[in-house]
C-alpha cells in the first residue's frame, strides 16, 4: 500500500507497490523533488492526475563503462556532424521534450507544471540539459537531475535522425570523465538497451545512490 502524502517525507523505497508506486499527491517543490531524487523516487504522471512518485523495481540504469556506441553513431560524432553544448537551453529542451510526438503515445507526461518545477531545479543547478545543435537549430537534446555522482535522466527528443542519441553518449561521455557512478534511466526501454542499458535490483540502485 503506497503512502498519500501530509508532509515533506518518503517511506523507504521498500514499502513501494508491485508497480513501484510509492507514494500520491504532494506537490512539485524543489524541496519535495530533490528529497525524491535522492531517495530513489521519480514522478511520472498524467496532466489532470494526482502526482504518482515511483521506485520501480528493477531499476534501468547505465555503468557508464557499457555503453554501446555503434560504428555508424562513431562516424557521425567524429564527422561533428552536430554541435552539442551543456546546460545552455535548459526551457527549451523540456519543452520540446514536452512536445515532441512519439510512437505509441497520444500526450505527454510532460505538464507545464513540471516544466516550471524542473526550471527552477535548473536556476539551482540541479537539472541540467545537454542540447544537439545542426546549423544553429536545435534539433535535439536531453534533461535531467544531477545528483554529483548519478544522473537521473528524465527524457530525450530528437528533431533529426542520431540527435538524441548524440546527446546521450556525449553526456555519459562526460560523466565517466568526472568520475560519476552510473546514469539512471528508470524503466526498461528496447532503445536504452541497445545503448548498453540494463536493469538492476532496486537495492543495488539505492546502494549505489546511497554511497
Amino acid at each position: 500500500m503506497y503512502y498519500v502524502f501530509t508532509d515533506l517525507y518518503f517511506p523507504p523505497v521498500s514499502e513501494s507497490d508491485e508497480e513501484g508506486i510509492i507514494a500520491v499527491g504532494g506537490d512539485l517543490s524543489s524541496e519535495r523533488l530533490k528529497l525524491a531524487y535522492n531517495s530513489g523516487i521519480f514522478p511520472w504522471f498524467n496532466p489532470g492526475e494526482p502526482i504518482l512518485w515511483w521506485s520501480p523495481d528493477p531499476r534501468m540504469v547505465l555503468f557508464l563503462d557499457e555503453l554501446v556506441v555503434s560504428k555508424s553513431m562513431r562516424n557521425i560524432l567524429n564527422r561533428n556532424q552536430f554541435k552539442i553544448t551543456f546546460n545552455q537551453n535548459f526551457k527549451d529542451v523540456i519543452s520540446n521534450c514536452q512536445n515532441i510526438k512519439r510512437d505509441g503515445q497520444s500526450g505527454t507526461w510532460i505538464s507545464n507544471d513540471m516544466i516550471d518545477a524542473y526550471c527552477k531545479l535548473n536556476e539551482q543547478g540541479i537539472a541540467k540539459s545537454v542540447e544537439v545543435w545542426q546549423d544553429e537549430v536545435l534539433v535535439g537534446g536531453l534533461y535531467g537531475i544531477d545528483l554529483g555522482h548519478v544522473f537521473c535522466g528524465e527524457s530525450m527528443f530528437s528533431k533529426v535522425s542520431n540527435a538524441s542519441k548524440a546527446a546521450f553518449i556525449t553526456l555519459v561521455r562526460y560523466l565517466e570523465e568526472n568520475n560519476y557512478k552510473l546514469l539512471d534511466c528508470q524503466v526498461y526501454n528496447p532503445h536504452l538497451e541497445s545503448l548498453g542499458c540494463r536493469e538492476i535490483d532496486r537495492k543495488e540502485f539505492i546502494s549505489i545512490l546511497k554511497s
